[in-house]
């Protein structure tokens, strides 16, 4: 027998494992991104909590754009909170 078939009626390869034919499937391709902490603690809450969401975008090839945008949201965020704290308690650059 082939260690290797092609279906015609699904178009996918199939590779031998054992005594079984397996099919050969592969994720989208994914443009990384770099990620931040802010997009790394994401991650985690959502491989501890959100587990099926995470599934989600990790098998559509999603995952690292989501996380990306996350990142980004939460830095600016953070960096407009920090200037409005600033302003708020009268900190400038003087001091």
């Amino acid at each position: 027998m082939e260690n290797r078939i092609y279906d015609k009626n699904n178009g996918l390869w199939y590779a031998k494992q054992g005594d079984y034919y397996l099919p050969e499937l592969a994720l989208p391709p994914e443009e990384e991104k770099p990620i931040g902490i802010w997009g790394q603690r994401h991650l985690r809450y959502l491989k501890e909590h959100k587990q099926l969401v995470y599934l989600n975008l990790l098998t559509s090839g999603r995952l690292n754009e989501y996380l990306s945008s996350v990142d980004e949201q939460a830095e600016d965020m953070f960096f407009r909170l920090v200037k409005e704290y600033a302003d708020r308690q009268g900190v400038t650059e003087q001091l």
